[in-house]
C-alpha cells in the first residue's frame, strides 16, 4: 500500500497547494504553480509504477493539477487569464526541453559522478515532451473552451452564471482529461511499452483522472469563496 498511500498524500498536498498559491499570491501563484507542474510532471511521467492494482506513470497528479488551476482562473477571472496559464504552461516545456538536451552537450569532468544518470534520463526527454508540449496544448485549449461552452449552456439554461460549477468542471476536464490521456500515452509510449503496458496506462492514467476530477470539485468551490479575499 506503499504506492498508494504515497499518491493520496501526492493528491491532498497538489490540491491544498494551489488553494495556498492562490489564497497567497491570488493569479500570479497560479501561473507560478502551473509552470512547476508543469515541468515537474514532465519528469516524474518517466516512472512507471504498480498502484491500485494497475501499471500506471506518475505525473498525472502534476498534470490533474494544472487542469485545476485553468477552471479556477476560468471561473474567477475569465477565459483570456485561463488561457494564458496553457501559454506559460508550453513555453515552459519548450524551454525545459532546450535546457535540459544542452546539458548532455558538456563534456563532464573525469570525477563527474551525475553525467552517466543524467544521460539515461534526459535522453527520452525529447519525444517525451515534444508529446507532452502537443497534447497539453491540444488538451488544455480545449479544456478552456469546452469549460466556457458548458457555462454559456447552463446560465442560458438555468438563468445564473453561478449555479452548477460542478458541471462546467466535470464536463470539460472529463472530457478533455481523456483527449490527454489517450493521445499522450500513444505518441510518448507507444513501442517503449509493450502494447499491453501501454493499454494499462492509458486505462489506469484515465482512472486516475477521473478521480482527481471529481476530487477537484471541492477544491474549485473553495476557490470560490476565496474570490472577495485575493490578493489583488
Amino acid at each position: 500500500m506503499r504506492n498508494e498511500l504515497l499518491l493520496l498524500i501526492s493528491l491532498i498536498v497538489l490540491f491544498g497547494g494551489v488553494l495556498a498559491v492562490l489564497r497567497l499570491f491570488g493569479r500570479p501563484g497560479l501561473y507560478a504553480f502551473s509552470v512547476v507542474a508543469t515541468v515537474l510532471a514532465n519528469i516524474e511521467v518517466m516512472i512507471l509504477v504498480d498502484a491500485f492494482g494497475m501499471e500506471m506513470t506518475l505525473g498525472n497528479l502534476l498534470f490533474a493539477s494544472t487542469f485545476l488551476i485553468t477552471d479556477i482562473l476560468s471561473e474567477l477571472y475569465g477565459r483570456q487569464y485561463a488561457q494564458r496559464a496553457v501559454n506559460l504552461g508550453i513555453f515552459s516545456s519548450i524551454f525545459f526541453l532546450l535546457v535540459s538536451q544542452s546539458w548532455l552537450l558538456y563534456i563532464p569532468n573525469d570525477s563527474d559522478w551525475a553525467m552517466p544518470s543524467m544521460r539515461v534520463l534526459f535522453t527520452n526527454t525529447p519525444r517525451l515532451l515534444l508529446s507532452s508540449l502537443v497534447v497539453y496544448a491540444l488538451a488544455q485549449s480545449f479544456d478552456v473552451w469546452l469549460y466556457h461552452k458548458w457555462w454559456a449552456f447552463t446560465t442560458r439554461r438555468f438563468g445564473s452564471s453561478e449555479r452548477f460549477l460542478w458541471v462546467r468542471n466535470n464536463g470539460s476536464t472529463l472530457v478533455s482529461q481523456l483527449v490527454n490521456t489517450v493521445l499522450y500515452s500513444v505518441f510518448a509510449f507507444a513501442g517503449v511499452y509493450p502494447l499491453r503496458t501501454l493499454f494499462s496506462v492509458i486505462c489506469s492514467s484515465y482512472v486516475v483522472f477521473i478521480v482527481t476530477s471529481l476530487a477537484d470539485t471541492p477544491v474549485l468551490y473553495a476557490a470560490r469563496r476565496m474570490r472577495d479575499r485575493l490578493p489583488g
